[in-house]
């Protein structure tokens, strides 16, 4: 553990050696630097915490490294106390972040602070394959950072996500994608080909759960589920802080997780796996039935809100569907808190209620009841911001570029505040 407030030996002068007090200094400050850029804001007694440092040698690198306008400090409440939250602000850099989904890409650019500085979704039509969606996400970025006048030295990196599994070993979307046309292809080659930069690549929902450790209010949650409901279900998985990937990528596969033995056959083979009861497509072709034109997520959505008893029943199987799934994951890995990502996640209640009663009665009792359940306030963004965080974490010692130019700097906006 490095440490300032640690003695030194008799007779050693301050600026000496490698050893000496301001060289020790330097390398505290590094060390919580590299904390912040990893992890984002952070509370001083979080960042104590979290890099072995002291609260008093925390204390005096945040005061001087605040005086030296490379962080700054913004109130927060902390374990129910008033405390400050610190944010890295000592270069320009920017990260791009990439959400390729069924039907959209969304292309993210933020500065290390983690403070957006434009973003864009664009449909694309469904089954379009990887060339498609690797160009049209491309021209988007050049597009965004044409208008912004963003001078294209400053972008440190990519992160891109797709809904479906990938094999770290060799960077390839493997069999059980949402996107069937992207299987097989190296994701990772191609789109560092297309955009001309370092690319780092994940599932979408382990995206989604490394947002909600940085830009969601779950920054001090060790240990944390992130679930996606859309065309697809899929888990993101936080343990003891870390994003949890397993040997070949490939986990959080709760969507195909068998409910119904006896039930449909599932896309990845097999039998009754509870995309074939909980997806947002199963509850849509449910609800078409019988109707003139096919119901939409946003239709599902607002007739929740309206009280309409065939969509709440639906729901309400559904919900109780990923509640007992859940509880599977609840009773091996314990998470603190499980929060719910995807189109239909504004429900908030409606949406919960089921999904908690599920997993109050599959899960051991004192598991279940002490597993906190929430929705996600990033809402569609969390895949894309959750690649903004995979750069900043996996490239962490990037040579800071040249500042943006005033104009640039300027058009700098705030991410909006979780309520």
């Amino acid at each position: 553990m490095f440490d300032d407030d640690a003695s030194l030996p008799p007779g050693t002068h301050p600026s000496a050696s490698p050893g000496s007090q301001s060289a020790l200094r330097q390398r505290n400050q590094l060390r919580l630097t590299e904390q912040l850029l990893r992890g984002g804001p952070a509370t001083q007694a979080e960042l104590a915490r979290l890099t072995g440092l002291s609260t008093a040698t925390v204390s005096n690198i945040v005061k001087s490294m605040q005086q030296a306008g490379l962080v700054t400090l913004t109130t927060t409440t902390s374990s129910g106390r008033r405390a400050h939250s610190v944010s890295y602000t000592g270069d320009t850099s920017l990260a791009v972040g990439i959400d390729f989904g069924r039907s959209h890409v969304r292309v993210v650019l933020a500065n290390r602070s983690y403070k957006v500085i434009t973003e864009r979704q664009i449909p694309l039509p469904v089954g379009h394959d990887a060339t498609a969606g690797i160009f049209a996400a491309a021209q988007l970025l050049e597009e965004l950072i044409t208008e912004e006048g963003i001078d294209r030295s400053t972008l440190v990196g990519a992160g891109a996500g797709i809904p479906g599994p990938i094999d770290k070993r060799t960077g390839k979307v493997i069999q059980g994608a949402i996107l069937p046309e992207w299987v097989g292809i190296n994701l990772h080659e191609r789109l560092q080909k297309a955009l001309q930069l370092p690319v780092f690549i994940e599932n979408d929902a382990n995206l989604g759960a490394l947002a909600q450790i940085t830009w969601g209010p779950f920054t001090e949650v060790p240990n944390l589920a992130f679930v996606k409901i859309g065309t697809g279900i899929g888990a993101g998985l936080i343990i003891n802080g870390s994003l949890y990937s397993g040997s070949l990528g490939v986990t959080g596969e709760i969507g195909h997780v068998t409910i119904d033995e006896s039930g449909l056959i599932c896309r990845c083979g097999n039998r009754g796996c509870l995309e074939t009861i909980a997806s947002t497509a199963t509850m849509i072709n449910l609800l078409s039935r019988d109707r003139p034109d096919a119901v939409t997520t946003e239709d599902i959505v607002s007739r929740a809100k309206a009280g309409d008893a065939t969509t709440l029943r639906v729901l309400e199987d559904a919900g109780t569907a990923v509640g007992r799934a859940l509880a599977n994951i609840s009773n091996i890995m314990s998470p603190d808190v499980i929060v719910i990502g995807g189109p239909l996640a504004t429900l908030g209640e409606i949406l919960l209620g089921p999904i908690r009663r599920g997993l109050l009665r599959h899960a051991v009792p004192v598991v279940g009841e002490n597993t906190t359940l929430a929705t996600s306030s990033l809402t569609s963004r969390s895949e894309a911001l959750g690649a903004v965080s995979l750069v900043f974490q996996d490239l962490p010692h990037v040579k800071v570029p040249k500042p943006l130019p005033s104009r640039c700097v300027k058009g700098l906006t705030p991410m909006p505040q979780p309520s």
